[in-house]
C-alpha cells in the first residue's frame, strides 16, 4: 500500500470549474424557462408582427328609403380588373432577366464604342432598382394592354401608383381597369382566359334609382381611408380598403348608422411580405337601413314643379313635423357623383351653383310672407283688431321718404282681412310703425326664426337674421330708424330666413303653435302622436285667429294674391310673398308662396321660394311660387286624399 498516493482531499481548481459550470447551467435552464413560461407571449407577439398580415374590408352601407319603403339610395356592384401582385412574381422576375440582359450589353456596346481616351475607369453598371421598377410596370401594362383590347377603353397605370401599392397596400388586389360598366364586364367574363392572373374584383358604389330627386337632401358619400382609430394597436400590419363615409345630406348625418360592420382577414406571409395561408376570416356585415319621412310621390312633383329655375321648396306634416318633401335647384345627379366625383362634373355643378342647398345653406329675405307674423304681432299688442282699417292710396309718406304698396293705385280701405289677402304694404307700414320694432322682433323669435332648425342634415346656415335695435348697433353700426321698422313689418330690410324655416311658421300657425322641429326621419303612429315641437299656443282669440285664417283663405280665392294655387274640392290658406335682395352685387327678385290645406283640418304644410336671376325677371309669388305649392298639394291629394278631405284620388 506504501507504493501508492492516495489524494483524500478534492482539487480545488476542479471544483471552481464544477461550480461555474453548474452556474452557467442553471441560468441557461431558468432562461429558457423564463421565455418559454414567462416571456412567451412578448415572442409570440414579436412572431407575429414579423409573419402576420391583417386586412380590413369594410361591409356595405346600409339602404336610404322614403315613407313608402321606396329605395332611394342603395348599392350597386362596381366591378374593376384587378391583378395580385403574388400571382406575377414569376413573370416581374422573367421581364427582369430580359431587361437587365439588355441593359448589361448597351451599356457593353457604349463603353467598348468609347474612345479609350474618354472611357471612365469601370465600365458602368445598370441601375439595378430602375429596371426592377420598370420591369414590373411592363409586365402590369401589359394586362392592361389586353384589358383595353376588349374593352375598348384607354387605361393607363402610373409607376408612381405602382410604386405605392407595392410599397402600402402589397396584399391587396391592384385595381387595372376600375368602374368597368356591364359591357364591359360582360366583355372581359368571356374573353380573359381562365388562367390568367387578371381576375374580376366586386364593390359596391353608392346606387340613386330617382337620380336628381332631393339630391341635396340624400347627400353623397365619399372612398376615404379608415380612422385610424378603427385599426387595432397590436403591431400587425395592416393593410386596409378604402371605406365609404356620408360626405353631405342624409349621408353624413347617419353616417354611423348607414356604415357597414367591417370584415377580418389575418395572413400569414413569406419573408418578401407576401400572402402565404390566411389564419383568420370575420365576414363584413352591411350597414343598417334608414327609413326617412320623404314621400317620394311629393319629392317628384316638387322637383318637375320648380323645373330650371332656382330656388326651393318643402312640404311638411303639419302635425309630427315630417318633411314630405324638400327640393332644392339647381340640383344635380347622384349617380354622377358615384363611385367617385370627375373634376369635370366637379366644375360643372360649381358654375351652375347647384351645390347649395337653397332650402337650408342660404338665406332670403321672407317678403311679404311675414306679414302673417306681422299681423300676430300686432293682434297680440293689441294695435290689431279684425276691424282694424287702414286707406291705401298707393304709398305712405314717412318724413321725407315715400314707401310704396304692391297696388300702383291703392286698395282703398282694407282691414286685416283684405290686407293680407291684397297683401296691402301700406296696412302693415302703418300696423308696423304702430307697434315698433320691438314688438315685430320678439314675435318673429318665438317662432324660432333667428334660430337653426336642427332638421338632420349638415351645414344648415347660422346666417339668419331678426333684426332689433341692438343687433343694428352692433352689426351695422349705426342707430335703429322708423323706416327700419317699416320695411321689417312687410318682411324686408334686414329680415333672413331660410324657405325651411317659414315652412315651419306656416305649419305652426295651422297647428296654432309658435313652434315646429322638422325631421327626415319617418316616425312610427305613436311617435307621430307624442311629437313636442318646444313652442307655446300663439294666444290669439278666437275672433283673432278666425280674421288671420279668413285673409290667408281669401289669398287663395278668386280674387286673392295666389289665386292660381286654387283647386276645387280643397280649402287652402297661404300667402304670398315678393321680395328684393342683392347678391354678388346684383339685383334678384324672389316669390314666396306659403300655405296650408285643408283648412278645416289641417295635414301639409308647404312654402315654396323662387329666384329671379336679375332684376328684369320679376318673379311674383302668386304667379310663380303659387303653381309649385299647387302642384305639392294635387299630389298630396292622389296619395292621400283622406287626410286631403277626399273620398277617393282624384
Amino acid at each position: 500500500m506504501s507504493g501508492y498516493d492516495f489524494h483524500r482531499g478534492e482539487n480545488p481548481r476542479i471544483l471552481f470549474f464544477f461550480w461555474i459550470v453548474m452556474a452557467a447551467g442553471v441560468t441557461l435552464l431558468v432562461g429558457l424557462g423564463w421565455r418559454q413560461l414567462v416571456a412567451y407571449q412578448k415572442y409570440e407577439e414579436i412572431e407575429k408582427r414579423q409573419t402576420e398580415r391583417r386586412i380590413l374590408k369594410p361591409g356595405p352601407r346600409g339602404d336610404i328609403y322614403d315613407r313608402k319603403g321606396n329605395l332611394l339610395v342603395g348599392n350597386r356592384p362596381q366591378y374593376s380588373a384587378v391583378v395580385y401582385l403574388d400571382d406575377l412574381r414569376r413573370e416581374f422576375r422573367s421581364e427582369y432577366s430580359k431587361i437587365i440582359r439588355a441593359e448589361r450589353e448597351a451599356l457593353r456596346e457604349a463603353y467598348e464604342q468609347t474612345p479609350e481616351s474618354e472611357r471612365e475607369d469601370s465600365q458602368l453598371t445598370p441601375n439595378y432598382n430602375d429596371l426592377q421598377w420598370r420591369a414590373r410596370q411592363n409586365v402590369i401594362q401589359r394586362y392592361i394592354d389586353q384589358i383595353n383590347h376588349i374593352t375598348g377603353r384607354d387605361d393607363t397605370l402610373s409607376l408612381r401608383k405602382i410604386i405605392r401599392h407595392f410599397n402600402e397596400q402589397l396584399l391587396l388586389p391592384l385595381p387595372l381597369v376600375e368602374d368597368l360598366n356591364a359591357d364591359q364586364y360582360a366583355r372581359l367574363i368571356e374573353q380573359v382566359p381562365v388562367k390568367s392572373a387578371i381576375q374580376i374584383h366586386t364593390d359596391t358604389a353608392r346606387y340613386y334609382p330617382y337620380g336628381v330627386a332631393a339630391a341635396h337632401t340624400l347627400g353623397y358619400v365619399q372612398n376615404v381611408n379608415p380612422d385610424p382609430e378603427e385599426i387595432p394597436d397590436d403591431g400587425i400590419k395592416t393593410f386596409t380598403f378604402k371605406t365609404k363615409r356620408g360626405k353631405t345630406g342624409l349621408e353624413r348625418h347617419f353616417n354611423d348608422l348607414l356604415s357597414g360592420e367591417t370584415g377580418t382577414e389575418i395572413w400569414r406571409v413569406d419573408p418578401l411580405g407576401f400572402q402565404d395561408s390566411r389564419l383568420e376570416m370575420k365576414a363584413p356585415q352591411q350597414g343598417k337601413d334608414l327609413i326617412t319621412s320623404i314621400d317620394i310621390d311629393l319629392q317628384l312633383a316638387a322637383e318637375v314643379a320648380l323645373g330650371e329655375r332656382r330656388g326651393a321648396a318643402v312640404a311638411l306634416d303639419i302635425h309630427s313635423g315630417e318633411v314630405l318633401a324638400i327640393a332644392s335647384h339647381p340640383s344635380y345627379d347622384l349617380n354622377d357623383l358615384s363611385p367617385f366625383i370627375p373634376r369635370s362634373t366637379f366644375d360643372e355643378i360649381n358654375e351652375r351653383g347647384a351645390w347649395l342647398n337653397r332650402a337650408v345653406q342660404l338665406s332670403y329675405p321672407p317678403g311679404s310672407t311675414f306679414k302673417l307674423i306681422t299681423s300676430i304681432a300686432g293682434m297680440r299688442h293689441g294695435s290689431i283688431t279684425a276691424d282694424t282699417q287702414h286707406d291705401c292710396q298707393g304709398l305712405y309718406r314717412l318724413g321725407n321718404r315715400i314707401f310704396r304698396c304692391n297696388a300702383r293705385y291703392g286698395h282703398g280701405i282694407v282691414d286685416l282681412a283684405a290686407a293680407v289677402e291684397a297683401s296691402c304694404n301700406v296696412y302693415y307700414y302703418a300696423e308696423g310703425l304702430d307697434m315698433g320694432i320691438d314688438v315685430l322682433s320678439a314675435e318673429a323669435k318665438r317662432f324660432g326664426l333667428d334660430q337653426k332648425t336642427n332638421i338632420e342634415v349638415p351645414f344648415e346656415t347660422s346666417r339668419l337674421v331678426v333684426p332689433s335695435k341692438e343687433w343694428k348697433r352692433e352689426q351695422i353700426g349705426s342707430g335703429w330708424v322708423p323706416g327700419d321698422t317699416a320695411n321689417t313689418a312687410i318682411g324686408q330690410g334686414f329680415l333672413l330666413v331660410t324657405p325651411l324655416q317659414m315652412a315651419t311658421v306656416i305649419a305652426s300657425i295651422a297647428r296654432d303653435e309658435t313652434r315646429t322641429r322638422p325631421t327626415l326621419r319617418a316616425l312610427t303612429n305613436e311617435e307621430a302622436q307624442q311629437v313636442d315641437h318646444g313652442g307655446e299656443p300663439i294666444g290669439l282669440t278666437p275672433q283673432q285667429h278666425d280674421a288671420l285664417w279668413e285673409g290667408m283663405e281669401r289669398v287663395v280665392g278668386k280674387d286673392g294674391t295666389g289665386r292660381l294655387v286654387q283647386i276645387d274640392g280643397l280649402r287652402i290658406a297661404g300667402k304670398t310673398g315678393t321680395a328684393d335682395f342683392r347678391a354678388h352685387g346684383k339685383g334678384v327678385n324672389l316669390a314666396w308662396f306659403v300655405g296650408f290645406a285643408p283648412v278645416e283640418n289641417p295635414q301639409i304644410a308647404v312654402a315654396v321660394m323662387v329666384e329671379g336671376t336679375n332684376d328684369s325677371e320679376r318673379y311674383h309669388g302668386g304667379s310663380t311660387a303659387g303653381p309649385v305649392a299647387k302642384d305639392i298639394f294635387l299630389e298630396f291629394i292622389e296619395h292621400y286624399p283622406e287626410r286631403a278631405g277626399f273620398a277617393s284620388a282624384r
